[in-house]
């Protein structure tokens, strides 16, 4: 089984279009807004660019304040919905503990937060099973 690996690193945009016209001066190649939930990515090599408006944010974690270290985070993709519920109780021990437990999101993954020894966000991912995968 593969071993997780960091392979984004997630902004949260105040204002999506400033954001978006930035990151294109930068060389990112991010898409057009049209037809956007609110969530657009830029392939940076083997990284992925992701930028996040604060509505998306709200929308899984009514909590967010959009202060501090939860305005930029790593992700870790992992090899199943499994590792992401192992990885998420241990890191949260090596860390500052658990920003969100895990749960399945409406977008199609497993997901969960945990807090690197400094508050860093670490999101845990990886894709659920299709429904048809699953019959």
């Amino acid at each position: 089984m593969p071993t997780p690996r960091i392979d984004g690193v997630a902004l949260v945009a105040s204002e999506l279009n400033r954001t978006v016209i930035f990151y294109r001066a930068l060389g990112c190649e991010l898409p057009d807004r049209s037809g956007t939930d609110g969530h657009l990515e830029a392939q940076l090599g083997s990284v992925r660019l992701m930028i996040d408006t604060e509505v998306m944010m709200k929308s899984f974690d009514p909590d967010w304040s959009g202060s501090g270290s939860g305005r930029m985070t790593l992700a870790a993709q992992c090899a199943s919905p499994a590792e992401v519920d192992r990885l998420h109780a241990e890191l949260s021990q090596l860390g500052s503990g658990s920003h969100l437990a895990p749960f399945d999101a409406f977008w199609g993954q497993r997901y969960a937060t945990v807090l690197d020894p400094d508050g860093v966000w670490v999101d845990l991912y990886a894709p659920l099973p299709s429904s048809d995968e699953s019959s």
